[in-house]
């Protein structure tokens, strides 16, 4: 971490902040982390907290935490972290026990969380900046869900966009619900023509351990239980064309189903999906270091007809150590017959770099 010239008034203006760090002429310019040029093709970027008490920034997925330090013995802590090229992060500041929004940072991702984007980190259209004490929107359409399969209760929400279409379901649902609004992306997207009219269906997770490894009750709960109430419900929806939309392990358990339920899902949209898992690795030291593309890779080399299906595949291109599990899935699931489409974003392992893929790819999928 560089450290700023202790003795200097301006010690931040790089970052275009004046003032000695502290005063109120600098807390009156301060905003969401900025960044400058590294020298070296990356960045410095500033992240700042007002308080008293010692403070730390935790990142999602990208870094180890960063203990800020303060400025003389005012009220001003500041860390300046070396971040690359292209990259979007979800961040928290942790003092004591408690974690913490910036509140100088008008990009939330619910309570506790913002994001900092790198400033050669591509633009997301139609994800609206949000603090992290919005309150998202949140559809009126509700299913009650009692699944006989699965156990257990879970309200399931349905969004027409654009006065509804084609089924997309978006798994881990709350997330998409509340702490990223993918129904207002979604509405912003369809009404701008970047995306055909769709009904979101937002499913949450119980127990995405259980539910979203290569398991198939919960495509099977989905295809004769939630299928069925989401026609009933009233809403505009066509499940003949369903697209499933997963991240991390909800892109593990999209392409499952492709593969073991292909009469039900035949469009995937997948975000770092992984493809490290096999029954074995959750108990490993190290579970991204055995087979490289696990359990589904496996499964596609024992032969496979993905013929007519349509499979986007996006993945952070700094997650370093998910890229090869990636790799070798999207080859063999393009050896099996699907159309595929492949990509990178900046980010690590991170929802916010996830967003702009989503829509994208949803809107691929759903190509003919």
């Amino acid at each position: 971490m560089r450290l700023a010239a202790a003795d200097r008034e301006d010690a931040f203006a790089e970052f275009g902040l004046p003032g000695r760090p502290g005063s109120d002429v600098f807390w009156a310019a301060a905003g969401a982390p900025a960044a400058v040029p590294d020298g070296d093709g990356g960045w410095v970027t500033l992240f700042l907290w007002r308080g008293a008490e010692p403070v730390t920034v935790e990142f999602e997925s990208w870094s180890d935490p960063v203990a800020l330090r303060r400025w003389e013995s005012s009220d001003c802590w500041y860390a300046e972290v070396r971040m690359p090229a292209r990259l979007r992060v979800t961040y928290r500041f942790v003092a004591g026990d408690v974690a913490h929004a910036d509140p100088l940072n008008p990009a939330g991702a619910g309570g506790e969380r913002s994001v900092a984007s790198t400033p050669d980190a591509p633009q997301q259209p139609h994800w609206p900046l949000l603090g992290a004490d919005a309150v998202l929107p949140v559809p009126r359409a509700r299913i009650r869900w009692a699944s006989a399969r699965l156990g257990g209760r879970r309200t399931v929400r349905v969004h027409p966009a654009g006065g509804g279409g084609p089924v997309v379901l978006l798994l881990d649902g709350d997330d998409w619900l509340y702490l990223h609004p993918a129904m207002t992306a979604f509405d912003s997207a369809v009404e701008a023509g970047d995306l055909p009219p769709v009904t979101l269906v937002f499913l949450p997770a119980k127990d995405r351990a259980a539910e979203f490894t290569c398991r198939p009750e919960l495509w099977e709960a989905v295809r004769d239980e939630l299928l069925p109430l989401v026609a009933e419900s009233g809403v505009d929806a066509d499940p003949e064309r369903l697209v499933v939309a997963g991240q991390s392990l909800g892109g593990l358990s999209a392409l499952y189903a492709a593969l073991e339920f292909p009469e039900l899902v035949s469009r995937v949209a997948c975000q770092s999906g992984s493809f490290w898992w096999t029954p074995q690795a959750p108990g490993w030291a190290d579970p991204l270091g055995g087979p490289v593309g696990g359990a589904i890779a496996e499964r596609l080399r024992e032969g496979a007809d993905l013929s007519g299906h349509r499979v986007a595949f996006d993945v952070g291109e700094h997650e370093d150590r998910m890229l090869p599990h990636c790799e070798v899935t999207e080859r063999l699931v393009e050896r099996a017959g699907a159309t595929v489409r492949v990509s990178r974003s900046a980010s690590g392992h991170d929802r916010a770099g996830w967003r702009h893929a989503l829509l994208r790819d949803v809107g691929w999928a759903l190509g003919e």
